[in-house]
């Protein structure tokens, strides 16, 4: 057996072929989990799938809000502008062109 990781680390991808269809489905089963449940996306403001799909982000954001919005109220030197926006995005396309 080929030593991997069935959750998969920062950089997800296995650096060496499986030697058996099962440990490729359990890396894969892995990492879909690690996916959809602990990789903050980007593009819908660092939150989960999971938490976007089953409706937990307005809660996750609006928390991270109140966090930013007192931090800069305890030290505003540190900040020199806005903190990051915490609104929910609205739909989200995969490979969308850029204008």
């Amino acid at each position: 057996m080929t030593e991997f990781s069935a959750v998969p680390a920062y950089t997800p991808y296995p650096n060496k072929p499986f030697l058996t269809v099962q440990e490729a489905q359990i890396w894969v089963d892995g990492f879909v989990d690690w996916y959809n449940k602990e990789h903050l996306h980007s593009s819908i403001r660092f939150i989960a799938p999971d938490d976007r799909h089953f409706g937990r982000e307005h809660a996750i954001l609006a928390k991270r809000c109140r966090l930013y919005m007192n931090k800069k109220q305890q030290t505003p030197s540190r900040w020199a502008k806005n903190t990051r926006k915490w609104t929910p995005v609205g739909t989200v396309y995969l490979n969308q062109k850029r204008r």
